[in-house]
């Protein structure tokens, strides 16, 4: 058997995420393997790192997929790329040992959120950013970061679809950059629930807005009550921007 490893860029924009939940959907897992499957003349199943919601973006999700066929790296990727739709692209394949396990082998990730921060939109960036129209203030929002910094029980930056046994993640970084009227959000974890990154944004917008102190951020952690968090930043906003192994 074949051990190849993917790296996937996509524009999540009109997917309802990566992961296919069945039959019809319109995910992008789903896109890969049917692909996949017309060119080894079977069901090929991927495994993909991250399972991105529907709208988010990457500019590097890693899957991984077992075949008997023996092709060789640069015939897989040539085949993958003309028939996937030109919102999906393969940038890289890789011949790797049968234990590579693209979810379990991951170590860290790291996700980018862009914010659009003036007074008009972008119509260039509407699909690919959160526009906020109010200015933030960065100086509350960089020191409130501080406080997710760590291991913590993020159930309170979960949803409902959280379906995991811990919900305990550790963020090893979480930074703010601003250029040209972008704003950055940029955090680094060991792992991510489902919404806690958008959950996250939205918090840290309503610290630069305002509308919540960023030292109440520990007591709203220690809560574990979903509604104290702030809403999800828009999904269009987010991407998957690198994968650690």
């Amino acid at each position: 058997m074949n051990n190849y490893k993917l790296t996937i860029q996509y524009d999540g924009g009109r997917y309802k995420g990566w992961q296919r939940l069945g039959e019809g959907e319109n995910s992008i897992q789903g896109k890969i393997e049917n692909v996949l499957s017309e060119m080894v003349g079977k069901k090929t199943e991927i495994i993909g790192c991250s399972r991105t919601d529907a709208g988010v973006h990457a500019f590097a999700q890693i899957a991984n997929f077992i075949i008997s066929e023996n092709l060789t790296e640069s015939e897989i990727k040539k085949y993958l790329n003309k028939y996937l739709p030109n919102d999906i692209s393969i940038i890289e394949v890789v011949s790797v040992p049968d234990r590579f396990h693209a979810r379990y082998n991951a170590k860290d990730k790291t996700y980018v959120y862009k914010i659009w921060n003036e007074d008009h939109t972008n119509p260039f960036m509407r699909k690919y950013s959160m526009h906020v129209e109010e200015k933030l203030n960065i100086t509350k929002m960089k020191k409130a970061c501080q406080h997710f910094i760590g291991e913590h029980d993020f159930t309170t930056f979960s949803n409902a679809k959280s379906k995991k046994k811990s919900m305990v993640r550790e963020i090893h970084s979480l930074d703010i950059e601003e250029n040209a009227g972008f704003i950055q959000i940029r955090v680094r974890g060991n792992g991510f629930l489902h919404n806690m990154v958008r959950k996250i944004v939205g918090t840290l917008i309503d610290v630069g807005l305002g509308k919540i102190e960023g030292e109440s951020i520990p007591s709203i952690l220690d809560s574990k009550e979903r509604n104290q968090a702030g809403f999800p930043a828009e999904p269009g906003g987010l991407y998957l921007e690198k994968v650690e192994f």
